[in-house]
């Protein structure tokens, strides 16, 4: 008897070793069908399939799922999550002043600069300053509009609009074309995300 218990008990421990985990299934799902199918075939782990939104959806496991990439696997207590699939754009905003480095001298630029971010400084409407001083033939009143991508505007006035916040005034060059650029943040990041998301519970 005690050695038949035995065998049963090595038998038992081989096939749960076998068994892979909740995280090593999910760890082979790629595509939201995928995890649909994953659903549908194991109703007893109770998994289901979350679609969020960034700002829309606020708890905090919520928050911290979207927070997530793609392809990222975690546990919170008992439940597994993995983030199956996810759409993240973000749009800046901004005015600007355009100065033709081919028209003006470096020293000419300088002065501009200067002049443009004193009088901004003090107060003056940033329209009105565009209207005077933009060498672009710009009829926004040097506003941007939402923007994403370099095909709208050239990487390096992205770049540097994405590393300032809302209010500050900076300088960009795009030394290759001789554009200098000076550039007032006008609203923060618009940030659009979704994302799908596998749960179940196990580990």
């Amino acid at each position: 008897m005690k050695f038949s218990l035995s065998v049963l008990l090595v038998l038992f421990t081989a096939a749960a070793i076998a068994q892979p985990t909740l995280v090593e299934k999910f760890q082979k799902i790629g595509t939201a069908q995928q995890a649909q199918q994953f659903v549908d075939a194991n109703p007893d782990i109770k998994p289901a399939i979350l679609r969020l939104t960034y700002g829309k959806d606020t708890s905090l496991i919520d928050k911290r799922l979207l927070k997530q990439k793609q392809g990222d696997i975690f546990s919170v207590g008992y439940v597994t999550y993995k983030v199956v699939e996810s759409k993240e754009s973000i749009a800046y905003r901004a005015s600007y002043i355009f100065l033709d480095g081919s028209s003006l001298s470096p020293s000419q630029i300088d002065s501009m600069k200067k002049l443009i971010v004193s009088k901004a400084t003090a107060g003056a409407n940033w329209e009105q300053l565009s209207d005077q001083y933009t060498m672009d033939g710009n009829t926004t009143k040097g506003d941007t509009d939402w923007f994403f991508g370099e095909l709208m505007f050239p990487k390096e006035v992205q770049d540097a609009v994405a590393a300032h916040q809302k209010g500050e005034i900076f300088f960009v060059d795009v030394a290759e074309r001789n554009w200098h650029y000076i550039i007032k943040k006008t609203y923060d990041d618009k940030v659009q995300k979704d994302i799908v998301v596998l749960r179940a519970n196990g580990r």
